[in-house]
């Protein structure tokens, strides 16, 4: 069976880039797929291996049966297809040809794709072209909804917000009896009562309100203390309900965070921004039911972060990746409120790799600043990011923090960052002297994604980088 994957190409109108080991290893969908594509990454493996100008990779993997498998990668999307019954993407087939022709060793050469990549390279790339008409005829209003579209379209996001909105009702009279009982009691109903509330919240079209739900659910047994996070989380929950119920009398940016917060649909409707966006960081998240991919960018000229989302089922990797470290040339969509949610949309360049400079960063004090006024605009907000210059990590009682050079502010790293080895490439990096991180500070302290090493220290000025990008999620 074949299996393809990737989003779209973009032109190449230059000889593309080779992509460092660690980049390639950032699009592995789990710790697995990285260390078999390892044991993929020598020439013996492989034959009829090739390159070319336009971003293409090919070869023939040797597998257990008689026939090798086919794999090709096109890096401008990046989008793979390979032969191998895996339901991975990319495959470890994908990333041993992508670490074979990372390594440099010249097992890769240029020359013209195979008949069977060729084949598969023309079509996607004819589909890309056509989609991309069609997002042009969109624009210039050739293929706009007429207004009996239009209508209909209301009167079912009309309905939808009626349900919801019954939902909400129906979720306000449950915290209440939640409350009447006594926190200390919730553990006694177990998960039942509250996978029953979610599955109300799924029948009223409130997917997000469904999901906070199942969170509470989970944390009675999260270990002393869980009363007070409860609390905590039943209060942000009460809060998001009274905001859906009231939406009418909320400032458009608000209302709109709140429609997202409930889980109804939105679109990016934003005036499209272009710019060279830095990839910062790209990890996934799974509940059981879908797999969320966040990718982090970070834009040369314009100073903005945006955040990509994207989804796959259960056990399946998300559509959408991309190297860290590498910058791409395009259009983001912005969604509405005030998040920094966005769509990648048309690309005009194929992926580079960059030298390892990080975005502009500060102190402790101002991420902090910044933390705050992000929950001003979305109280429920679970992080930030935020880019800390010249921090050193150092070890406090049972965690670690980040201190300012200065030792004047810190910062501690939040519970889950402490059981990643990422910690440990963070304070190897460093070596006792400043870097620069790129995360998200939450209430729970601040996670990093990606490190830069600043210099300071080894010959370079405070805020140069003087080392490549290192992931440490």
């Amino acid at each position: 069976m074949l299996l393809s994957h990737g989003g779209e190409p973009s032109p190449a109108t230059e000889p593309v880039a080779r992509w460092t080991v660690e980049q390639v290893l950032s699009l592995a969908p789990d710790d697995a797929s990285r260390k078999a594509g390892n044991k993929l990454a020598s020439a013996g493996h492989w034959s009829g291996t090739g390159c070319d100008a336009s971003g293409a990779v090919w070869g023939l993997c040797k597998g257990s049966g008689s026939k090798p498998y086919q794999t090709v990668v096109d890096t401008t999307g990046p989008a793979y297809k390979c032969s191998c019954p895996s339901r991975k993407f990319p495959c470890k087939h994908a990333l041993g040809l992508l670490l074979l022709r990372a390594s440099g060793d010249g097992q890769v050469q240029q020359g013209e794709p195979a008949d069977w990549a060729s084949q598969w390279l023309e079509g996607r790339r004819g589909r890309a072209e056509a989609k991309q008409a069609r997002q042009a005829a969109a624009a210039s209003g050739e293929s706009a909804p007429g207004p009996a579209d239009t209508a209909a379209a209301r009167r079912r996001a009309e309905r939808r917000a009626e349900r919801a909105a019954s939902g909400a009702l129906e979720l306000e009279q449950r915290l209440t009896d939640l409350l009447r009982g006594g926190l200390a009691t919730a553990d006694r109903a177990g998960y039942t009562l509250w996978e029953e509330t979610a599955a109300r919240m799924v029948d009223a079209q409130a997917p997000g309100l469904a999901g906070r739900v199942r969170e509470l659910g989970a944390i009675p047994g999260s270990g002393p203390g869980w009363p007070v996070r409860l609390l905590e989380e039943c209060s942000l929950l009460h809060l998001l309900d009274t905001a859906w119920l009231g939406r009418e009398r909320l400032p458009e940016p608000l209302a709109a965070t709140v429609r997202t917060r409930v889980g109804l649909p939105v679109s990016a409707e934003g005036p499209p921004v272009r710019d060279h966006w830095l990839v910062l960081a790209q990890y996934d998240t799974a509940d059981g039911r879908l797999t969320t991919r966040r990718i982090w960018l970070y834009g040369r000229e314009s100073g903005r972060t945006a955040l990509l989302l994207s989804f796959g089922a259960a056990g399946r990797a998300p559509e959408l990746a991309l190297p860290v470290g590498v910058t791409i040339d395009a259009e983001l969509t912005p969604y509405p409120g005030g998040g920094l949610r966005a769509d990648l949309g048309r690309r005009f360049a194929t992926p580079l790799p960059v030298p390892g400079t990080p975005p502009p960063g500060g102190p402790a004090e101002a991420a902090l600043a910044a933390y705050g006024e992000a929950l001003r605009g979305d109280p429920w907000l679970d992080g930030w990011p935020v880019t800390l210059r010249d921090v050193v990590p150092v070890p406090s009682g049972g965690g670690w923090q980040l201190a300012d050079a200065e030792g004047t502010d810190a910062l501690p790293l939040a519970p889950a960052a402490l059981s990643r080895q990422g910690l440990w490439k963070l304070v190897a990096l460093s070596g006792g002297a400043p870097v620069t991180v790129f995360g998200e500070l939450g209430h729970r302290g601040f996670d990093p994604f990606t490190a830069w090493d600043t210099g300071a220290g080894r010959g370079g000025g405070p805020g140069e980088a003087g080392g490549g990008t290192v992931r440490l999620i």
